[in-house]
C-alpha cells in the first residue's frame, strides 16, 4: 500500500492506494469517529463488494443507501433518499458516511455529508479508474440540473480516500477507457513524462497489467493532490483541471445525462480543446494528432456526436462554473505538458472548432 497526502491544514487526508484494501478494517476504522455509519452505494456495486465493507464494521451501527446506477440519476431528488435514511435514523453531527461507488456516488454521497446538519465525515471509496484518479480526491461534491452539469455542489473534503485497484477487476472496458481519459489529462496540463509514457504503455493499461495501472494510479493521484493542496477552491491552477471539460459537460447536457460517459464526452472535449490550441498557434498539427491518437488508442470517441449544433453547443458552453460576467472561458494548451488557466477566445475561433473539428 502506498499512501499520499492531500496537504490542507487541518482539512489534509489521505488517499490510499493499493491491493486488497476493502479487507483492511484498521484503515476504515481509525477514519470512523461514531458508532453510526451510513454506506452509500448503487445497485452495480452493492452486490460487488458492500458486504466486504459491512464485515469492516461489524461493531457499528450501519444503514445503507442503494441508487439506481448512472449520471441520469445524479439529481437532487435521489440525494434526498440518502437524508431520508440520515433522518429515521436519528443520525447525528458525529456520524460517518462512505461513497463506495464511481464518481456519480462519490460526488452525490459528498454533497449529502457536506450537507446534512451542515457537514458529517465521509470516507470516499472509488471503484472506477476515473473515481480513483479524479473525482474522489479533491473535495468536489455535487449534482447535476437539467441546464447544467455540477451546477449544484460544494467543496467539501473526504476524511480518506481508500483506492483499492483491485476492484478494477470487476470494471467494464468502456468504464476504464473512460477513466483512461482523466489519466492522460494530467499529462496533457502538467506532466508531458507521464504523457509520453502513458503513449508506450496504453496496451498494458487496456490490458489491465497491475504494475501499470498502479503507476497511472498513483502518478495522477499524485499530479492531483499537488493541484489540490495549492488550490483548494479552484480559484487558480485547480481550474487546469479542467481541460475539456467545457466541451465535454456541453455533451452530456445536450446529448443527455448517461448516454456519454464523463470520461467519453471529456475525451471528445479535450480534442476540441487541442483544435482551438491550434487555431490560437500554441500547438501544431503534430501534437494535435499525438492527442487525439492517445484517446483513439485508449477506444474513447474523439469526434463531437452531430445532435449539437454550434449554436446549441455555444448556449451549453454559457452555462459553466469558469464564465465570467457570460463570457465563455476555457483551458486551453499553450504547449504539450503545459495548460493555461481559464481564458477567454475570440467567439469566431470557438465557431470555427465546432463548426470544422472532426468534419474534415
Amino acid at each position: 500500500m502506498k499512501t499520499l497526502q492531500v496537504e490542507l491544514g487541518k482539512r489534509s487526508y489521505p488517499i490510499y492506494i493499493g491491493s486488497d484494501l476493502l479487507n483492511k478494517s484498521d484503515i476504515f476504522k481509525s477514519h470512523i469517529k461514531s458508532k453510526q455509519v451510513i454506506i452509500v452505494s448503487n445497485v452495480i456495486i452493492a452486490p460487488l463488494y458492500l458486504n466486504k465493507i459491512l464485515n469492516n464494521l461489524l461493531e457499528y451501527e450501519v444503514q445503507t443507501v442503494i441508487l439506481p446506477d448512472g449520471e441520469q440519476f445524479k439529481t437532487l431528488e435521489y440525494v434526498t433518499q440518502i437524508f431520508d435514511k440520515l433522518l429515521t435514523n436519528k443520525f447525528g453531527r458525529d456520524s460517518t458516511l462512505i461513497a463506495l461507488g464511481g464518481g456519480v456516488i462519490g460526488d452525490m454521497g459528498g454533497f449529502a455529508a457536506a450537507c446534512y446538519q451542515r457537514g458529517i465525515a465521509f470516507l470516499q471509496i472509488p471503484t472506477t479508474l476515473l473515481a480513483q484518479v479524479d473525482s474522489s480526491v479533491g473535495g468536489k461534491t455535487g449534482v447535476n440540473h437539467p441546464l447544467g452539469k455540477n451546477m449544484i455542489g460544494a467543496f467539501y473534503q473526504p476524511q480518506c480516500v481508500i483506492a483499492d485497484a483491485d476492484v478494477l477487476n470487476t470494471l467494464d472496458n468502456r468504464q476504464l477507457s473512460a477513466g483512461l481519459a482523466e489519466v492522460i489529462k494530467y499529462g496533457l496540463i502538467r506532466d508531458i513524462v507521464f504523457f509520453e509514457w502513458l503513449e508506450n504503455n496504453v496496451s498494458k493499461l487496456l490490458d489491465r497489467d497491475k504494475q501499470a495501472l498502479a503507476y497511472a494510479i498513483e502518478q495522477s493521484c499524485i499530479n492531483k493532490a499537488e493541484i489540490v493542496s495549492e488550490d483548494e477552491t479552484e480559484t487558480g491552477v485547480r481550474a487546469t483541471l479542467n481541460l475539456g471539460h467545457t466541451f465535454g459537460h456541453a455533451i452530456e447536457t445536450g446529448i443527455g445525462y448517461g448516454n456519454y460517459l464523463h470520461g467519453e464526452a471529456v475525451a471528445i472535449g479535450t480534442c476540441q480543446a487541442a483544435d482551438l490550441s491550434r487555431r490560437l498557434g500554441w500547438l501544431t498539427d503534430v501534437d494535435v494528432n499525438r492527442i487525439i491518437a492517445l484517446f483513439k488508442k485508449c477506444n474513447l470517441p474523439t469526434i463531437p456526436p452531430t445532435q449539437l449544433n454550434t449554436n446549441q453547443f455555444l448556449e451549453l458552453m454559457a452555462v459553466d462554473k469558469k464564465n465570467v460576467n457570460g463570457k465563455i472561458r476555457l483551458i486551453l494548451l499553450n504547449k504539450l505538458g503545459s495548460a493555461t488557466l481559464p481564458i477567454e477566445v475570440e467567439n469566431e475561433l470557438i465557431v470555427q472548432t465546432l463548426e470544422n473539428y472532426g468534419k474534415n
